[in-house]
Parts: structure tokens; C-alpha cells; sequence
């Protein structure tokens, strides 16, 4: 839809409509622009002066064969849930039997005692561990793979110093800490049968499960309420890793954190709604990319330009109507902008319900058509933007045709976020027209394996792999892998 099919639109929204298409279209050339400077600040990252996108190594040193085997568990640590997983790599070619249980994270654990939380996580690991193996005292320790989504320094694979907290979590004493020997003292005093073998991010987890299962595999990535992904790198090239003298060629995956390009504002299209998203947020200055694309700002974005729109522009959208609820920061997220594209009818009767169930508000016809149009506007700017990392890992290594995998709510969910995506990349990357519309893409973003529950336990076993061949490298408690 582009604002010349809107027939019976009146000028003055006309004109509104098409000075948001101005504001967010991102154009061929400015997809290159934003790629080309994204290849350069990966690298910036990974040299010794550093750079603003973290590429944490994350010392995972090799992608998985398909042929690993072995039982192992893995933990994720969410804001809502705890999630156990117990997972068998089979004898099969990367197949593998996974039985799993979720426990709540119960809210008051999130702004109390360090100890309570360690203490509540070991209580649900061996309640897991007596389900399903009865009595703890008579078994041997299960290597555990710890998916530990928050943004972490990792020297080694079983350390993890929390650089801060996120997802409501804010427990004193823990900002600045190794959350390993906290966890394992917990483990300890409840006598739970485990052996912390990887701290993992869930973005790692993802690259890894997904390649198990499919060897183009090359990038995992998430676009959910946060943006992130991670590659292989050889560990040549990365200069910041120099000091430690590992074989150029060995393998080392990159955990990027690359919610964070281009804070300096170089590049990015930012528009005064993300200007005022960036202000008002409880780190201004962070996260630039992250904030244009991430589920958890998209819905933000577009409450923004409503309000605008009827507070500061000739138009005055919704007039005469309460907008109290819509004043509200963060009252709606992606989900809201999915159902308005996702809106079947011709006459957007579904976004109009919406309109008046959640926000008491009750749009006219022509204002249904501002509405959708720009909840398209900020969607497709979302999905082709995320297409300008991909892109830029692919020239960065110089994948000419590979499979990444992609997971989150947003790549899941979100109507035609896929199909957008897809068209940026062949923009980008110069692609001819496919002779068959049915044939792949040299570069497919697919829906990926779980990172954080097989991806965790796959890391176990690379990294138990790799200590029996005698590479040391990144272990710190080498004792624990005997």
C-alpha cells in the first residue's frame, strides 16, 4: 500500500502519511551505506582499541558435526520462566530427544537476595534431576550448559561477570561478579548432581542448535524484544585476542551484542520518534540499533506518531476523543502492530476493534488508513534494517551463500517480517532476479533450532570434546572437566 491508493483520504492526512513514507523508507542505497559501516564497526570490535559493538568471544571453538552424543542439561535463566531441559544427542546424525520443564520465576527472587535466586535455581534443578533420575546420591555429575542472557564478560567458558542486569532483574551484589561460583555454591549445599561446563548467550546457543541440524548454518540472530547475533570467526582475526597466541585458523564464535551499532549516529535514519524513544529511555545513547528495530520499541514507536498526530499537526487525528490511555509509554508492543497488519478487511474493521478495546479510541476511515500505513512504514524499516547485519557478516567473511538462523518473537511473528528482510538482502547484496520465484535465495534466513536448550547442551558437549583433545584454552577450572 503507498499513499497514492488512498482515494478518499482527505489532503491534509495526505499529506501526513506521505511525510512518514519520507521519514522511515529506507532506500536501496541507504541499505549499502548502513552495511558498508556495519562491516567496519564489526571489525572495530574485535581489534584491540575495541569498538561499540562488544563481539564478545564467547570461546565455543567449533561448530557441531551432527555426530555428537552424550545426555546433558540445560538451564535457561528468562525473566518470566526457568526452563530445564535434559537432552540425549542420539547416535543418529543430528538428531537428538529433549524432555524439559518450565518453573515460574517468581517476582520477588528478581529485586531480592542474590542468595534466593541461586538457592531457588538449584531447588528446581534437582527437583528436575529426581523426576526423572530418583535418587541424586548414587549418580555420576550431568555436564550442564547455562544459558545466561544478560550481557556478560566471558574470559572463559565457565565464567560469566555480569555487566548488568536486565529484564527486571536488579539484585544487589551481582553487577561486576563471576555468577558461576554464586550458582555452584547453591549446587553445592543442596548436593545437586551438576557440572557447570558453559555459561552460553542464547544468540550463540542459536548459531550453534541450528547448525547441528543444518551445516550451511553460518549466523544465528534473534529479533525479538532485543536484537543480537553471533558468527564464527577465526581467531587471525581478531586482534584483540592476539596476546593468548591461538592457531590463526581455530574457530572462535562471536557473541556480537550488535544492539548497540552505531550509537554515534553515523548512518542510521533516526527520526525525531526515534530520538525521543532514545531520550526517554533509562540509557539514552545506547542500544541505537536495537531501539529501530527491536520488538520492544517497535509499538512505541508508532504511539509516538499518533500522539504527535493529534497533538501537533493540522490533522489533529482522533479529534474530540480521550487519548489518555495512548498517552501511556510502552502500552503497546509489536504484537499490536502485527495484528494491525494482519488486519484482513478491506475496512480494517479488526484494527478499528482493537482501537476501541484497548485504547478506548474510535478511528474514522481515512484515520484506519493512516494507521495501517504506518504500522507498515515502521515494520518494513524494522525488517530491512535488520537485513543490513546480515548482510554484513556475509561481506565480512565473504559467505556468498549460506543458511542463518533466525529466532524471537518479531522474525516469528510479525506479518511479512521475513519476506521484507529477504528483499533488503537482495537489494544489498546485489542479487539478479530469480529466474524461478520458488528457487532459494544465496542467503536464507530460515527459523532457527533452540538456542538455549539444545544450543546449551551442544556447547556442553563441543566443550567437554575439546578439553579431552587437550585444547585448554578459555577454561578456567580445568578440574571441573575431569
Amino acid at each position: 500500500m503507498s499513499s497514492g491508493s488512498f482515494v478518499d483520504v482527505p489532503k491534509d492526512l495526505l499529506k501526513e502519511i506521505k511525510r512518514l513514507e519520507e521519514l522511515f523508507t529506507v532506500d536501496t542505497a541507504k541499505l549499502k551505506q548502513i552495511t558498508d559501516h556495519f562491516v567496519n564497526e564489526l571489525e572495530k570490535g574485535l581489534s584491540k582499541e575495541g569498538g561499540t559493538i562488544p563481539m564478545n568471544p564467547t570461546w565455543v571453538m567449533s561448530f557441531p558435526t551432527g555426530y555428537e552424543t552424550g545426555t546433558f542439561l540445560a538451564l535457561d535463566m528468562g525473566g518470566t520462566n526457568l526452563r530445564v531441559c535434559q537432552i540425549t544427542l542420539t547416535e543418529q546424525k543430528s538428531e537428538f530427544d529433549i524432555i524439559q520443564s518450565k518453573y515460574r520465576m517468581p517476582e520477588e527472587l528478581k529485586t531480592g537476595v542474590a542468595e534466593d535466586l541461586w538457592e531457588y535455581i538449584a531447588e528446581c534443578l534437582l527437583q528436575f534431576i529426581q523426576t526423572h533420575h530418583g535418587d541424586v546420591s548414587k549418580l555420576d555429575k550431568i555436564p550442564l550448559g547455562f544459558t545466561f542472557s544478560y550481557p556478560a564478560t566471558q574470559n572463559y567458558i565457565d565464567e560469566g561477570i555480569l555487566q548488568r542486569w536486565t529484564k527486571g532483574f536488579d539484585i544487589d551484589g551481582v553487577e561486576g561478579h563471576n555468577v558461576v561460583p554464586m550458582f555452584e555454591k547453591a549446587l553445592k549445599e543442596r548436593g545437586v548432581p551438576i557440572k557447570l561446563t558453559a555459561l552460553i548467550n542464547d544468540t550463540t546457543g542459536t548459531l550453534i542448535a541450528s547448525a547441528y541440524t543444518d551445516t550451511k548454518m553460518k549466523i544465528g540472530c534473534i529479533f525479538g524484544t532485543g536484537c543480537n547475533a553471533a558468527y564464527m570467526e577465526d581467531c587471525g582475526s581478531i586482534p584483540k585476542l592476539e596476546h593468548l597466541n591461538l592457531p590463526p585458523d581455530t574457530p572462535m564464535a562471536i557473541n556480537c551484542e550488535w544492539g548497540a551499532f552505531d550509537n554515534e549516529h553515523k548512518v542510521l535514519p533516526q527520526t525525531p520518534y526515534d530520538q525521543s524513544i532514545d531520550s526517554d529511555s533509562p540509557r539514552p545513547g545506547q542500544q541505537a540499533f536495537e531501539k529501530m528495530i527491536a520488538g520492544l520499541y517497535l509499538g512505541e514507536i508508532f504511539r509516538l506518531i499518533m500522539v504527535d498526530l493529534h497533538d501537533n499537526h493540522d490533522v489533529n487525528i482522533f479529534s474530540g476523543q480521550d487519548i489518555g490511555k495512548l498517552r501511556r509509554p510502552y502500552t503497546l508492543d509489536s504484537s499490536f502492530l502485527s495484528a494491525i497488519e494482519d488486519d484482513p478487511f478491506e475496512n480494517l474493521s479488526e484494527t478499528r476493534e482493537l482501537f476501541q478495546n484497548q485504547l478506548g479510541i474510535d478511528p474514522n476511515q481515512s484515520e484506519l488508513e493512516l494507521i495501517r500505513r504506518t504500522a507498515e512504514l515502521i515494520g518494513t524499516r524494522a525488517a530491512r534494517l535488520s537485513a543490513c547485519g546480515v548482510a554484513a557478516i556475509s561481506k565480512k567473511k565473504g559467505y556468498k551463500e549460506c543458511h542463518v538462523g533466525a529466532d524471537g518473537s518479531v522474525f516469528n511473528k510479525y506479518p511479512h517480517f521475513k519476506k521484507r528482510g529477504a528483499a533488503a538482502l537482495r537489494e544489498i547484496l546485489d542479487w539478479p532476479e530469480k529466474a524461478d520465484p520458488n528457487d532459494d535465495d544465496p542467503i536464507e534466513i530460515l527459523a532457527a533450532e533452540d538456542g538455549s536448550g539444545v544450543g546449551a547442551a551442544l556447547i556442553a558437549a563441543l566443550t567437554l570434546e575439546r578439553v579431552k583433545k587437550g585444547n585448554m584454552h578459555g577454561i578456567l577450572h580445568p578440574e571441573n572437566f575431569q
